[in-house]
């Protein structure tokens, strides 16, 4: 059965909201007193330039988290006195977030502008291409350097705020993928999926040379009007990717699970690097959707929403909230046709051939942070009738 109290010596905070409000405090604001009760007033400091992660939503999918709360996030750094701006890394798929351009238009389209962001810009981690990053030295298991979005190496603090649903690579998807994942440039994203160069169809590609002009390492050439990708040459960057105009240049998604859950497990430990005490966590759990926001479209929430955590340690916000989850008992009608009982793992009830566990045992073991965790739920503030 599922531990919603993990209170062990040495376990870390994490702080709950649900959705329950009065007069007296609204949803937002108790969302506030949770993000200052948990220590994000004393994470910034004054003119710390703050990057606050969030996904902004692919066209077409409206599980994203809602504008107006991420407005309130904005608006609780400012109290401190230090500069936050929105940000994201480009997608490594071609879409319309796979360079800057497209991805801030996507995230003015789904409500995440300068005016309703309080006046607060977009800046585009990896920059136009997917290409702006910074190498960090991390020595781990898998990489010994990982491949991180510059703006977000270069800001002096960060606010991640995830939204918490299925994955059908990692089982789960919160805090830790929000900051692996989610944070590396392209070449990053690359090396998390796949272990050998993209791979070009012959059958579409129509020999137009985009990929064999931009390609940095020069590994692209054309032969008999079709291109081929000399795989010691590539250097994995995946802009031959984003260049072809039909679509023919694919990703080789061979990259083992477990290899995939803890490759970017060290990615989120570079991401942190130069973070440490600079570093908030905020893990919406809300329209649970079986699948990543970077999908077309999102299908029917497999359980009801919970509520909001939020905490210092990524690691162990991430466990309370798959254990909330599975704590709770499946929305009829989703597609979620398993382990649909209070208690029962509803993310392997998803994907029975992902471990997603995987993910904070290792996160865990490279000192990310602890899955023991003591779960502060705040209640409203009391209500009281006029007389």
């Amino acid at each position: 059965m599922t531990d919603l109290n993990r209170t062990h010596l040495s376990a870390s905070k994490v702080y709950f909201i649900d959705f329950k409000a009065n007069s007296k405090e609204n949803i937002p604001d108790k969302f506030q007193r949770l993000m200052e009760t948990a220590g994000i007033l004393s994470t910034l400091s004054k003119n710390d330039l703050t990057a606050v992660k969030v996904h902004f939503g692919e066209r077409g999918n409206v599980a994203f988290i809602r504008p107006p709360y991420i407005r309130r996030v904005i608006q609780t750094i400012k109290k401190t006195g230090a500069l936050p701006f929105l940000t994201d890394a480009n997608t490594l798929y071609a879409g319309a977030r796979s360079n800057s351009v497209g991805h801030i238009r996507t995230a003015v389209e789904n409500g995440f502008s300068f005016s309703s962001m309080d006046g607060t810009p977009i800046v585009i981690a990896d920059g136009l291409r997917g290409k702006s990053e910074n190498q960090v030295e991390i020595n781990g298991k898998h990489c010994r350097h990982v491949h991180i979005g510059s703006e977000i190496v270069s800001a002096d603090a960060l606010v991640s705020v995830a939204h918490v649903k299925g994955h059908e690579l990692s089982g789960f998807g919160g805090t830790l993928k929000n900051l692996g994942m989610g944070c590396a440039s392209r070449k990053g994203k690359l090396d998390q999926h796949s272990n050998v160069s993209p791979r070009i169809k012959k059958k579409t590609c129509i020999g137009c040379g985009n990929c064999a002009e931009h390609c940095p390492g020069d590994a692209i050439a054309l032969a008999d009007k079709k291109a081929s990708i000399d795989t010691a040459l590539c250097i994995g960057c995946g802009e031959c990717i984003l260049r072809c105009p039909t679509g023919s240049v694919n990703i080789q998604w061979n990259q083992t699970i477990p290899v995939f859950l803890e490759k970017m497990m060290e990615y989120s430990k570079g991401v942190l690097q130069n973070k440490q005490g600079k570093a908030f966590f905020i893990n919406f759990v809300t329209d649970i959707s079986p699948a990543c926001d970077c999908m077309s479209y999102n299908d029917r929430p497999i359980v009801r929403d919970i509520g909001i955590l939020a905490s210092m340690d990524p690691v162990a916000i991430d466990q309370a909230a798959v254990d909330m989850i599975n704590a709770e008992a499946a929305l009829p009608g989703t597609c979620l046709k398993k382990n649909i009982l209070p208690g029962e793992d509803k993310f392997k009830g998803l994907y029975p051939e992902v471990n997603w566990e995987l993910q904070l045992e290792y996160a865990e073991s490279i000192g990310l942070g602890t899955r023991k965790y003591d779960l502060e739920t705040m209640a409203s503030l009391t209500w009281k009738k006029e007389s």
